[in-house]
């Protein structure tokens, strides 16, 4: 069976002036076979040969074939150009003559022309190939990484009961789980992960952070000055504030900001009294 949105090995079964029809077999009847176009036909392509293609609708929504490679195929998941933002939605740049549909139900946010997304290609209801931005089900969980390793990876999306989705390597499923996204991380960006985690089903636990103790300094150097640039050098709260508080102002969990607070306490580089920690002149 000739299948959408896939590479397929294919038999040339018929050659017309305006391209060749390809089936599965020499046998394929009239109904089994899809045209590739004369301008995609390789030289010398003779009547049994076999040809590598990929298979799409036309813009008269007919299957078509084409040796021309997209940027993705069916059930893969690519960062993708948008092309073009109309009424019924917008149109991905991915390889090919017709453009791809991504239908606002399947957008995560408002995208915008020129603006790169990370998308899955599917097949709708109506039988023809579509892009999400819903790109969770589509994610591998066999990645190579262990606990303790780094990644890079892209933030497609956020759940506020859950935290950050990431796309490790933009083909693996993992998350920054809601208590280690205290940096406001933006969609679409891509940053190096540490592999915290690899839990049961494979999907990947990460965090932006160092190890406590590779974070202590750059937390320390953080919290100093945030205390002397935006309260003028005395904090109106000490390290026993809320959590909330505490990540609010300086986007650290209060056991980092604590660990932070307390290297600068012995490096005489702040002083903590009751409701204020002060930053020393140096």
């Amino acid at each position: 069976m000739i299948e959408l949105g896939k590479y397929q090995e294919l038999t040339v079964v018929r050659k017309e002036e305006f391209g060749v029809y390809l089936g599965e077999s020499r046998a394929a009847g009239p109904d089994e076979r899809i045209l590739l176009p004369k301008r995609q036909v390789p030289a010398g392509t003779e009547m049994g040969d076999k040809i590598s293609a990929f298979v799409y609708r036309d813009s008269e929504d007919r299957m078509i074939a084409t040796v021309s490679r997209p940027l993705i195929a069916l059930h893969e998941v690519a960062v993708l150009k948008v092309a073009e933002v109309t009424k019924i939605g917008a149109f991905l740049s991915w390889g090919l003559e017709k453009d791809l549909l991504l239908p606002y139900a399947e957008q995560t946010k408002d995208v915008h022309k020129e603006e790169e997304v990370l998308a899955a290609l599917y097949i709708d209801k109506s039988g023809r190939l579509a892009a999400t931005m819903n790109v969770y089900p589509y994610l591998s969980t066999d990645s190579p990484y262990h606990e303790g390793d780094s990644a890079d990876g892209l933030v497609y999306q956020f759940a506020h009961n859950f935290g950050y989705f990431v796309a490790v390597d933009r083909k693996y499923s993992g998350m920054v789980p809601i208590r280690e996204a205290q940096s406001g991380f933006q969609i679409g960006q891509t940053l190096t992960f540490r592999v915290t985690r690899v839990l049961e089903d494979g999907k990947l636990n990460l965090s932006a952070k160092k190890k406590a103790f590779e974070q202590l300094e750059p937390d320390a150097e953080k919290v100093l000055k945030k205390i002397q640039d935006d309260f003028n050098g005395t904090l109106p709260f000490d390290d026993k504030a809320d959590p909330e508080k505490i990540s609010e102002v300086f986007g650290l969990s209060k056991a980092a900001f604590k660990r932070a607070a307390g290297h600068l306490y012995k490096e005489r580089k702040i002083e903590i009294g009751k409701g204020f920690i002060k930053a020393n002149d140096t």
